[in-house]
C-alpha cells in the first residue's frame, strides 16, 4: 500500500517561502502523477498543482507565478516551492498520488499559516 508522508508547513509572515516535500513509499511501481491541493477553513479542496512522470504540469489559478513544483522520479518525491506567500496561501496543504490526474492516494496533510 502506498504511503504519502508530507513535511516542511510552518508559519510564515506574508511575502515569505516555504518548501513543501512529499515522499511516496510502498510503491512497487512509477507513480505517474504527483501533486498538491489545499484546503483553508470553510472552503472546498482546490487543486495547488501537479505535475505528471513525464514532466506535464498544471498550476491552480491563484498560485501561477508564485509556487513551483518539482519531481524527483526515482525516490517518489514530489516538491512545492512556494514564493511570495499571502495570507490567502493559509490551508492544510495535501499531497497526492494518481494514474491520471484524478487522486488515487492523500497524503495526512501538513499545515501552511501565512500571518504576520
Amino acid at each position: 500500500q502506498v504511503q504519502l508522508v508530507e513535511s516542511g508547513g510552518g508559519l510564515v509572515q506574508p511575502g515569505g517561502s516555504l518548501r513543501l516535500s512529499c515522499a511516496a513509499s510502498g510503491s512497487g511501481f512509477s507513480i505517474n502523477v504527483m501533486g498538491w491541493y489545499r484546503q483553508a477553513p470553510g472552503k472546498e479542496r482546490e487543486l495547488v498543482a501537479y505535475k505528471t512522470r513525464v514532466g506535464s504540469l498544471k498550476y491552480g489559478d491563484s498560485v501561477k507565478g508564485r509556487f513551483t513544483i518539482s519531481r524527483d522520479n526515482a525516490k517518489n518525491t514530489v516538491f512545492l516551492q512556494m514564493n511570495s506567500l499571502k495570507l490567502d496561501d493559509t490551508a492544510v496543504y495535501y499531497c497526492y498520488r494518481g494514474l491520471t490526474a484524478t487522486p488515487d492516494s492523500w497524503g495526512q496533510g501538513t499545515q501552511v499559516t501565512v500571518s504576520s
